[in-house]
Parts: structure tokens; sequence; C-alpha cells
């Protein structure tokens, strides 16, 4: 048997390439993704602790925040997603770990999700053959979050932007059933 060093590869490594004047879906590979849970009693210190470090409240609804170089979303009761660039190795779980140390669990969730941005003027079109939720302007808005699901799979999807660009994240392991879902769905705007 031969060592065979392992490399890093996206879930998405075998996705085409889709960019046209009506819609752009994208990997977004080089992210370092971090959960957070809020120990009991510990919200009012926790948010504090954050909004010194990067300058923004953790949302305690479902919205994504922006602060200096990261986001935060809100996953669930007492629960966030804190996301960046992994740009020169950064790492949020050996970034936010010591910073939250008794006030917050931190898992890295990096390799175990995979991330991707569909946009363009015809986004919403193509979510909306399998997300069921109302992705109209007035109900859903940037910044919004909604953990949902995209045909069966499960998702988190957010609104980056007006555009509309939306980033939906699932479990590493059901990326290809989603990159076949999405292919499918965005087949008639591919120019």
């Amino acid at each position: 048997m031969t060592d065979q060093p392992l490399h890093a590869r996206s879930a998405f490594s075998k996705m085409p390439v889709m960019k046209g004047s009506k819609l752009e879906i994208t990997a977004l590979d080089d992210l370092s993704i971090a959960s957070i849970a809020v120990a009991k009693d510990q919200l009012a210190n926790l948010q504090s602790t954050i909004g010194e470090a990067y300058g923004v409240a953790l949302p305690l609804e479902p919205r994504r925040v922006a602060g200096k170089d990261i986001a935060f979303l809100w996953s669930g009761p007492g629960q966030w997603l804190a996301i960046a660039e992994r740009g020169a190795g950064r790492d949020l779980e050996v970034e936010l770990k010591p910073k939250l140390a008794g006030l917050a669990a931190v898992v890295d969730l990096s390799d175990g999700r995979q991330v991707a941005r569909i946009s363009g003027p015809r986004a919403r079109d193509v979510l909306a053959k399998g997300v069921p939720i109302d992705l109209h302007p007035r109900a859903f808005q940037a910044n919004d979050v909604v953990i949902t699901h995209a045909s069966h799979i499960g998702v988190i999807l957010w609104q980056v932007d007006d555009a509309p660009s939306y980033d939906v994240a699932m479990f590493r392991s059901f990326a290809d059933s989603f990159m076949h879902w999405l292919k499918d769905s965005a087949a008639e705007f591919q120019d």
C-alpha cells in the first residue's frame, strides 16, 4: 500500500460553472465556520464579548449580522453560526474559543458544511422550485435567515444582499444531491 497524502477538496469539486446574465452559482469553499451555543445565564456576557470583539450584537431572531470580517447567523434559540473567510489560515474555532470561554461552547463546522451562493435576477425563481418559503422581497429580505429544506435536503438559507444573492449551507454529505437539484432547477435560466 502506498502512502498518498490527503488533500482538502470541495464537496462541490464536480460542480459545473454556472455563470450568466440571469444567474450565477458559485461554491464558497474557503470559509471557516463555527457553531456557538450560549452557556446557561451567559447571554448578556456573550453579547458584550461579541460586541467588543466584532462590533455587532448576536441576533436573537432569524437574522444575519456582519461584523469585522465575520458574520453571525441565528441558527436556533441561543445558537449561532460564525462564518468568515479562511484567509491566512483563519480558524474561527481557535479564534473564538478563548474569547468565549465560560460563555459559550464553540465547535468547528468548516469541513462538515458546504456553502453555495445563488445570485442574480433569477435566483429567487430557482430557489422557489424547491424551497418552501416565500422569498418575495416583502417577506424575505437581505440578512434574513431561515432553517428549511431545498428539495429534500436540510439547509440554512440567508439572503446576503438585494441583488438578490443567497447563501445556502448544508451538510457536506448532501452537497452532491443539492447540486443535482440546483442544476436541474437552474437549467432554464442559463444563457
